[in-house]
């Protein structure tokens, strides 16, 4: 597969260098940022060096979340397929509390990258605060609703008996730690932002090696079983989101709630907000087809929607890195290199995408022991395994213009094919699979449907050129 070409290359001495300057260089030279001027002369995009530096920093802090809800899974798959499912209804429905959280992290590094590339760094930061205030707030409004609607909603997924109750036991006590999530979300959110690549790099790893050692420990030697996994969980939110909030107190800002500022993210965030919901729904219809066909399927589609998961989040690093880079590019006022920095990143996602296909046809010969004895179990993933190699390289170009299209505010268009693809794509062909009885096949050629169309969508978009708007409002 070839990307449309596009207005990027490799050449250096560009206004692009200019419009997309660490915070050191600012501090140094005492100016903004440098731009081309004319808000739509040809630019070059940022150096290599430049994009794979933020997008490593990304790829860590991306990794050691998915990273650790491996381990957690393969953990507690060793407790049975009624654990292993429950931790999959359960998980399903936390990732439905926590979608406001990537919406705090996207929309606020789009805002904060604008302010930054117009070289005023303390408004970038204020709206890290602005954003905290927000994550508190929504947080512990979720951890209410979660109490009250645990019961019907872990029923919902997994019908009645032993895993809709392993399921509730789990989501009861995990989602304690949904302040501690949307705090991580926002102060990513705003380091990216400024292109900090070394903050959130030590938050995530401090939080993450914690709860991985908390895990096994909670799980077996202290007997909690299930239960102890959720309860590692929640340490390490907690955690993250307390270093998260001291790297606010180290910048020196004022700390106060503007409600005028919190009101303008979240009307940023408002298309963030449907878009993520239609991730959600598709991935609940998902989880409630496999879950109605077996145990072994909704255990086997937690394996391997974790898999997914891990994939399409390292390859989000990319998608961060345009994010920042763009965002101040255009906030300096310089559309070429935004648009020769939207082909570059792209590129760079296909062949990590391609990288990865390669890795997961390779896996299948030690992954699925890893995860279950269960026999049953191994089967099913060996129906949705070729669904995955399938989608990595695809999803290797969506994400990364994905995060172009976030960096550039054009969030209407992002909800909109998301949105299309979710309710003409996925859900359509697994709700199919439900009615005649295609099982895992018919789930992830949902998924795979899913993929498609976004692909489609985002390449239209970006060589449209219709979104790169100079400025520093969103």
């Amino acid at each position: 597969m070839t990307l449309p070409g596009g207005a990027g290359g490799d050449g250096a001495g560009s206004a692009a260098d200019g419009a997309a300057r660490s915070a050191a260089e600012r501090a140094g030279e005492g100016s903004a940022a440098e731009s081309a001027g004319d808000g739509g002369a040809a630019g070059t995009a940022p150096p290599a060096g430049r994009v794979v530096r933020l997008a490593a920093s990304a790829f860590v802090v991306l990794a050691a979340e998915p990273i650790f809800l491996l381990v957690d899974t393969a953990v507690v798959g060793h407790l049975g397929r009624v654990a292993l499912a429950g931790l999959g209804a359960g998980g399903t429905l936390m990732g439905l509390l926590a979608i406001v959280g990537t919406t705090l992290a996207y929309g606020t590094t789009g805002r904060a990258a604008r302010w930054f590339g117009a070289g005023q760094r303390d408004r970038a930061v204020g709206e890290g605060v602005q954003a905290s205030w927000l994550a508190l707030l929504i947080g512990g409004a979720g951890v209410l609703a979660g109490q009250l609607l645990a019961p019907w909603a872990t029923r919902l997924i997994a019908g009645d008996g032993a895993v809709a109750d392993a399921a509730e036991s789990w989501l009861r006590i995990a989602v304690l730690g949904l302040p501690g999530i949307l705090l991580v979300f926002a102060g990513n959110g705003w380091l990216r932002g400024v292109q900090d690549t070394r903050t959130p790099v030590v938050v995530v790893v401090i939080a993450n090696v914690v709860s991985a050692a908390a895990s096994p420990v909670l799980v077996y030697p202290v007997g909690l079983g299930l239960e102890g996994s959720a309860w590692a969980n929640v340490v390490a939110q907690w955690l993250g989101g307390g270093l998260c909030l001291w790297a606010l107190v180290r910048e020196r800002v004022p700390m106060t709630p503007q409600w005028s500022v919190m009101r303008r993210q979240l009307l940023v965030s408002r298309d963030l907000v449907v878009r993520a919901g239609a991730f959600q729904v598709a991935f609940l219809t998902a989880a409630a087809v496999a879950g109605r066909a077996g145990a072994a399927q909704l255990a086997a589609h937690q394996v391997g929607l974790q898999l997914w998961n891990l994939a399409a989040l390292l390859l989000d690093s990319f998608a961060i890195a345009a994010q920042s880079l763009v965002g101040a590019a255009l906030g300096s006022g310089d559309v070429g290199a935004a648009k020769a920095t939207a082909w570059r990143v792209g590129r760079f996602g296909l062949v990590a995408g391609v990288a990865f296909a390669g890795v997961f046809g390779l896996a299948w010969f030690v992954v699925p022991a890893v995860f279950t004895d269960d026999d049953a179990v191994r089967g099913q993933l060996g129906v949705l395994w070729p669904f995955l190699v399938a989608m990595v390289p695809i999803g290797g170009v969506v994400f990364a213009l994905d995060g172009v299209l976030l960096g550039a505010g054009d969030n209407a268009f992002i909800r909109n094919v998301t949105v299309g693809s979710a309710l003409l794509g996925f859900v359509p062909v697994t709700v199919a699979a439900a009615v005649f009885g295609w099982g895992l096949a018919g789930v992830w050629a949902g998924l795979a449907v899913f993929i498609a169309v976004r692909f489609a969508g985002m390449t239209w978009r970006t060589r449209s050129g219709v979104w790169a708007r100079v400025g520093t409002s969103i």
